[in-house]
């Protein structure tokens, strides 16, 4: 515990899944939080559960007016800025490539990336007064494969990594630390948050699948929740990383490892009953 104490955070999208995960770890751990959102009523009832904590304000991360004054606001309200959390974020256009409009495409990437690279912009000046701090960005596994996600988010994840590594080198003599998380399957509303692709009714059935199927989505044979990514989180905006920067840390219950036959007793037992039907020795 502590190990937040007397720092200041901003944490955008903070009202909900993996932000509010980690403004309730940061909290525990010491530290004021500034969160940035759109859902003003979540906004202050977190304000009212976590008095003198936790400070609202709203920020739509489209808007590059909104984060300039979000910063400002941490600071003229807790005295400063030690950690940001760069998070806010939703599906984005599931077209695909052939299907793709450049208004979907620039949406997508304006909420995924350039929020991204705004937060940083804005933070560091306050940074850079306090003698240095620490930047987390919210990429994701889609960012370093195919499949796990549509083409314009895996894409906007994919640049959340390399601008986190650029920019910890940029920023690293003035004792900024910049590092990404990239989460795998974690239970929140992104997946039924669009109703053009998840009608309200629908929601928690999807909701209700999707628990029960993630523990058997990777090898790690549990479900993916806010708190895990929050822990994540709370090594890159602690001292336990001060000798880490410019890096994605995958946490992902294993999904990344490799294909399912490596780990799934049930997906090798039918691997090799094809490869024995077909009489080929397995590998």
């Amino acid at each position: 515990m502590d190990r937040l104490k007397n720092k200041v955070a901003v944490i955008t999208g903070g009202c909900s899944g993996i932000g509010l995960g980690t403004v309730e770890r940061f909290v525990a751990e010491g530290a004021k939080v500034m969160v940035g959102d759109i859902d003003d009523q979540a906004g202050a009832a977190l304000e009212a559960r976590f008095d003198g904590q936790v400070a609202y304000r709203h920020c739509n991360v489209m808007e590059e007016t909104q984060i300039e004054a979000l910063m400002a606001a941490a600071v003229a309200r807790f005295g400063g800025l030690d950690i940001v959390f760069n998070n806010a974020g939703a599906g984005g256009t599931p077209a695909r490539i052939d299907e793709m409009t450049g208004e979907g495409w620039d949406r997508t990437q304006s909420l995924l990336l350039r929020s991204v690279a705004l937060g940083i912009r804005y933070a560091v000046p306050h940074m850079k007064a306090r003698g240095g701090g620490a930047i987390i960005n919210t990429a994701s596994i889609a960012g370093v494969q195919s499949g796990a996600a549509p083409i314009a988010y895996s894409v906007a994840k994919a640049g959340v990594i390399h601008l986190t590594r650029i920019a910890g080198a940029e920023l690293a003599r003035s004792g900024i630390r910049v590092n990404a998380v990239c989460p795998g399957l974690i239970l929140t509303n992104i997946f039924t948050a669009n109703p053009e692709r998840v009608p309200p009714a629908a929601a928690p059935a999807v909701k209700a699948a999707m628990a029960k199927g993630a523990p058997n989505a990777q090898p790690i044979a549990k479900a993916g929740l806010p708190e895990d990514i929050a822990k994540a989180v709370l090594f890159f905006a602690s001292d336990d990383s001060a000798f880490v920067t410019g890096e994605h840390l995958l946490v992902d219950g294993g999904a990344f490892i490799g294909p399912r036959h490596v780990w799934d007793p049930a997906a090798q037992a039918e691997r090799e009953a094809r490869m024995s039907v077909a009489g080929r020795p397995v590998p």
